[in-house]
């Protein structure tokens, strides 16, 4: 199904920012060209009803790890683009070159390897996710060669990794402060942003005082500190808590709700409903609890929280692709945020602090990225998953065709 003009009238309009109680969107070329309570369609226009419906921006994963075919899976959820944090050239150009000319799988930007060191994390996932060794650093005078190499590789956007294993429970090395500041200052020369990975509050702390744009994940192993909050704020950091993975590594939660809703259990294969259902049980010392704590700490501070879940493969526990962005809804709402709040973390406030002026939002010139659902998730954040329709580039997604090839 190819795109072609349409018009989604008499809709709840959540357009990245606000709610709009009554309003029609006019696409026209896989762009927006209208929005508001008086868009007059030309003749011959489709016209869908929106009564009753919400529409919403194409969903932003802000913290995913997307080997095929994770970004069909995630289309058929709603979500639009995801942001990988971890990836390699050889499994993520050709999504690039697919994304690119493909409007039935979500968009990609990557940050390709992740700096970290000989035997850090993610090191215990060679084999599994990553079958061949990933390039690390020995010190921070390899800093500038490793970002070099990864803008060569096309990376949107620089991560590193400062994790010794104090929220797991399993100590093990890490990137130093100083190896991250010279990753952070390589990143910055090249024009990229740069953001890390860090689980506990010590490695927040390092990370920040590094100079990083963006955390992508939350601390969870013990509460926050008026200190790590300042921090957070003074600095101007963004923070994708990730609540889904680390509630799971936490051994505190998982997604068997998500994968027992009505709305959704039809369209995960089993395989991933099983991966759903579990958690890591590491014996971390931390808890969800913990997470939700610093997030809503870090909201009523005024830093920006983004949507993220972390999603892999099959083995990365607590997750799949698409499904978990809706969990992670609920769980940011949980956590203290309003549903229109948790909304914005995954439209409008990862499309500006990634850089993705063209998506995000609903405003004319924009690319079509769509969502329409039942009912008000203003009122409540679960309406997410009663999707009726997806658009990506304003080409309709054949969700029953799709649900089939891939289940």
């Amino acid at each position: 199904m190819g795109s072609r003009d349409f018009v989604i009238a008499n809709a709840r309009v959540f357009d990245g920012e606000h709610m709009q109680e009554r309003a029609s969107v006019l696409v026209t070329g896989g762009r927006i060209e209208q929005v508001g309570p008086d868009v007059t369609p030309p003749a011959g226009t489709e016209v869908i009803d929106g009564t009753a419906k919400t529409l919403l921006p194409g969903l932003i994963d802000a913290h995913a790890h997307a080997q095929p075919p994770a970004l069909e899976y995630a289309l058929l959820f709603g979500v639009t683009t995801e942001l990988d944090m971890f990836s390699m050239p050889e499994w993520m150009d050709g999504q690039r070159a697919d994304a690119a000319v493909r409007d039935d799988m979500a968009d990609v930007r990557s940050a390709s390897a992740g700096a970290t060191v000989r035997g850090g994390h993610p090191s215990m996932l060679i084999g599994t996710y990553f079958p061949e060794p990933f390039p690390v650093l020995e010190t921070a005078a390899d800093a500038p060669a490793f970002v070099e190499t990864r803008v060569k590789e096309g990376a949107d956007y620089i991560k590193l990794l400062i994790d010794d294993g104090t929220a797991l429970g399993h100590a093990g090395p890490s990137l130093t402060e100083d190896m991250a500041r010279a990753v952070v200052e390589a990143g910055h020369a090249h024009g990229k942003m740069v953001v890390a990975h860090a689980t506990s509050l010590d490695g927040m702390a390092q990370a920040i005082r590094a100079g990083v744009d963006g955390l992508v994940h939350i601390f969870f192993d013990q509460p926050p500190t008026d200190q790590i909050i300042a921090q957070a704020v003074d600095a101007g950091v963004f923070v994708t808590p990730t609540l889904s993975t680390v509630g799971s590594l936490a051994s505190d939660i998982d997604g068997s709700h998500l994968a027992a809703d009505g709305r959704a259990s039809a369209l995960i294969p089993a395989g991933w409903k099983e991966n759903l259902c579990q958690c890591w049980h590491l014996g971390s010392p931390g808890s969800v609890q913990h997470a939700l704590d610093a997030t809503r700490r870090l909201h009523e501070a005024g830093v920006d929280v983004l949507a993220g879940t972390d999603a892999a493969c099959i083995g990365i526990f607590g997750t799949a692709h698409g499904i978990s962005l809706h969990g992670e809804l609920q769980l940011l709402v949980r956590a203290g945020l309003s549903p229109v709040e948790a909304l914005r973390a995954a439209t409008s406030m990862p499309a500006r602090r990634f850089g993705l002026g063209d998506r995000g939002r609903i405003a004319p010139g924009l690319q079509a990225d769509l969502v329409l659902v039942d009912g008000d998730p203003a009122s409540d954040i679960a309406a997410t998953l009663s999707i009726s329709k997806v658009w990506r580039r304003g080409t309709q997604l054949d969700r029953a065709a799709k649900q089939a090839a891939l289940v």
